[in-house]
């Protein structure tokens, strides 16, 4: 069913290149078949398609860069390495240390650093010519990255707390509440254990669906309306384009920058005493 899709997908885009207004064919409007790619090869019965790899290019790019930056640290840094501190120092200060505080949240810097910086990258692919995709935008990839974020968060309440302590710590538990705290534990607990990985991992994903999607159309709509008087309307799609491309850039680092702090925010409850 995904190989059929993915034909149909590619059979769309041939349509989208070749139709114009004023030629008697409709506005090859963008959808979910925008989001489906035909395997490059298969291995073993694994697809290998575009997002793994740019995922895979990706992965390779973060760590070269900061290996390239910190293989040979000097007390004087030259560029790359001042680049490379500037982008560890703004998550360790702005997003760890805020959250957690200098003496809890150190050990956690490289996991949220990795975290920040996957992200950020990952929806960067979104504006970068020949890849115009952000992998983000399938599910699986936020999901998988909430997943990782959600085990570390439960183990570290359990290890913090114990196993009455961790419940507690789920549940909200409160005596003072009285009557309604049952009612308020079983809120908590379904939160905190079942809708958070979801909300995690949606947020993130979410916006960069949407913003793929306007992005498409606005392109698409540009070389559609390039057509005789249509050229008029070419350019203010065109306009628009590079208005959105402007605000992803924008929406991008602030969708890993809220990644990471919601993750942060996650362990600092794990952290916490409960009382």
């Amino acid at each position: 069913m995904l190989k059929e899709l993915a034909v149909s997908a590619d059979q769309m885009l041939a349509f989208e290149t070749d139709c114009h207004i004023f030629d008697g064919c409709g506005f090859p409007a963008p959808g979910l078949h925008s989001f489906l790619f035909k395997p490059m090869f298969t291995v073993g019965g694994f697809e290998f398609n575009k997002p793994i790899l740019l995922a895979l290019v990706g992965t390779v790019l973060i760590v070269g860069f900061f290996w390239a930056a910190f293989n040979k640290a000097k007390v004087v840094p030259g560029k790359l390495q001042m680049v490379g501190e500037a982008g560890y120092d703004f998550v360790r200060r702005g997003v760890v240390y805020e959250t957690l505080g200098k003496r809890d949240g150190e050990k956690y810097v490289p996991f949220v650093v990795a975290l920040f910086f996957f992200v950020w990258v990952m929806n960067l692919w979104s504006v970068i010519p020949l890849a115009q995709f952000p992998v983000t935008s399938i599910f699986a990839f936020p999901l998988g990255l909430a997943l990782v974020v959600y085990v570390t968060w439960v183990g570290l309440t359990f290890k913090k707390h114990g196993f009455v302590g961790a419940f507690k710590n789920f549940t909200g538990y409160d005596k003072s509440l009285g009557a309604v705290l049952p009612l308020v534990m079983v809120i908590e607990l379904f939160s905190n254990l079942l809708v958070r990985p979801f909300t995690h991992a949606v947020r993130l994903f979410a916006n960069m669906f949407a913003g793929h999607m306007l992005l498409v159309m606005f392109s698409i709509a540009s070389w559609y309306l390039l057509n005789g008087i249509g050229i008029a309307y070419a350019a203010v799609s065109f306009t628009m384009t590079v208005v959105m491309i402007a605000f992803e850039l924008f929406i991008q680092a602030v969708q890993a920058y809220v990644f990471v702090l919601l993750t942060c925010t996650y362990l600092q409850g794990a952290l916490a005493e409960h009382h």
